[in-house]
């Protein structure tokens, strides 16, 4: 396995089409929105999603979703005892943690569990690749429907009452996912390049079986994702400069963006620094 040597950035455009990307559990579990209209898809739920592509790419994610379990463990202090038994070094903690789990020695973890002795575990690993919160590149519109449900949820003679409820979603909106790979925290986690082609891999097929009723299938789509790979550790540019040099506009007419289309992804060049330009699946 070849060790990370250069410094990545990368910018992913995702497209939502009548779905509700990621709800606010505070808000009725209406779309995430900001106070000037853009629409809002948390990293934790970027994460999430790329954690699900890990395990299905066959790779050992310490944090696991509850429907995803695959090691037979119901909690996180469970999977790291079973993986660390023993182990009293933090340093040494935290090493076996990484060089087990991709999501680990990627994004970090803190590792803070009781345990039966008065110590316990309190373990920190930061991880080298950083995500934005994904922003939509225009305002979006919210959209609300009505349902019902007008079965019996439990036999017996009468006809239960429908029960009403509400589903929220996008009409459109097109997501602008920023993010980076540090190589200087990708050395102490033991992050390589067969790591990092994992994450490119991971973006470009972010919404592989990930539909729900909230998420049709080919309600959300990877447009174009933007690969950066700098020909130093510290980068020939900042990532702020990087990201900055990449941006949607609408196409002369449009007004009102209704798919991907509707809008030019323009990439800036930067000297010395080309883009590799992946479609999404």
């Amino acid at each position: 396995m070849a060790a990370l040597m250069n410094k990545i950035d990368f910018v992913a455009f995702i497209s939502v089409s009548k779905a509700n990307g990621n709800g606010d559990p505070l808000n009725g579990n209406r779309p995430r929105t900001d106070y000037n209209g853009m629409g809002e898809i948390s990293d934790v739920c970027i994460k999430r999603k790329i954690r699900n592509r890990m395990q299905d790419m066959g790779c050992q994610v310490f944090v696991q979703s509850a429907d995803r379990c695959d090691d037979g463990f119901k909690s996180l202090s469970e999977r790291a005892s079973a993986a660390t038994k023993g182990i009293k070094d933090n340093d040494t903690y935290a090493r076996t943690a990484c060089e087990k789990w991709l999501d680990v020695r990627a994004f970090g973890q803190v590792f803070a569990f009781k345990s039966n002795d008065k110590n316990g575990v309190s373990v920190g690993v930061r991880g080298p690749v950083s995500i934005h919160q994904a922003v939509s590149v225009s305002p979006v519109e919210i959209e609300s429907m009505q349902i019902t449900k007008s079965v019996n949820g439990e036999p017996g003679e009468k006809k239960s009452s429908d029960t009403m409820g509400t589903k929220h979603f996008v009409r459109f909106g097109l997501y602008e996912v920023k993010g980076s790979i540090n190589v200087q925290l990708a050395e102490k986690t033991g992050f390589d390049q067969e790591d990092a082609a994992i994450i490119k891999e991971c973006l470009r097929t972010l919404f592989v079986n990930d539909s729900s009723s909230a998420r049709p299938e080919g309600s959300m789509e990877v447009v174009k994702l933007f690969w950066w790979q700098h020909n130093c550790k510290d980068g020939q540019f900042s990532s702020a400069k990087v990201h900055r040099s990449v941006h949607a506009v609408l196409k002369d007419g449009v007004s009102i963006p209704e798919c991907a289309d509707d809008y030019e992804i323009i990439a800036d060049e930067l000297p010395g620094l080309i883009p590799e330009i992946i479609d999404g699946i």
